[in-house]
């Protein structure tokens, strides 16, 4: 036995932490505050983006507002070009539940996935625009600077709808190309992001 198990074995005033450098620590690369932005992205070399550093990235999305009701929050990849426009296949589900207890709907989305598109990609959708109401979650990016492999992502998001039901979206797919992606962008469908964070962690 070895490791942080091995340093617990027997201990009964407290626990040792394990050591800052093991595995599994959460590295804040950048956050990016938006204040009617019409998108915040990314950029591989801008603000200290490294997309080589890390096998794993993860984006945290907090009280993401839009500036109009009943929008889509979308991302999309860039793959060496300037354009945002990887080649992406999806997976999309949903779950939703409203206020007055009348709905609640678990399906596969077939109208939010895409096959081999570079079009963006939908994380979650009919955001509400009332000041109390905005979208939270996560994006996990894997091994962004392969050229060997295929980029997977997984994205699973929150959101309070603009008819007042909470809707748990769940997206996952590839972009089909063995360039490295060396940019992310997260925009509204229609007009601006009014307001909140988005944070890029690396995984070590």
């Amino acid at each position: 036995m070895s490791g942080i198990i091995a340093q617990n074995s027997g201990r009964h005033t407290g626990l040792v932490k394990a050591s800052s450098g093991g595995g599994g620590v959460w590295n804040l690369i950048k956050t990016y505050t938006a204040s009617s932005d019409s998108d915040l992205s990314f950029v591989e070399g801008t603000d200290g983006i490294d997309f080589t550093a890390y096998d794993e990235f993860v984006f945290k999305f907090i009280d993401i507002h839009p500036e109009t009701d009943n929008v889509t929050f979308q991302v999309n990849f860039r793959d060496g070009s300037t354009a945002y426009d990887a080649t992406k296949t999806t997976t999309v589900f949903r779950a939703y539940h409203n206020e007055a207890d009348a709905v609640a709907i678990l399906g596969y989305r077939t109208g939010s996935d895409l096959a081999q598109s570079t079009a963006v990609q939908k994380l979650n959708g009919n955001v509400g625009s009332d000041n109390d109401q905005c979208l939270v979650g996560t994006l996990t990016l894997y091994a962004p600077s392969s050229t060997t492999f295929v980029k997977h992502f997984i994205s699973r998001t929150n959101v309070i709808k603009s008819d007042d039901q909470s809707q748990e979206k769940y997206v996952a797919g590839y972009c089909n190309v063995t360039a490295a992606i060396d940019g992310v962008q997260f925009t509204m469908s229609t007009d601006s992001i009014q307001s909140g964070q988005i944070s890029l962690y690396g995984i070590s």
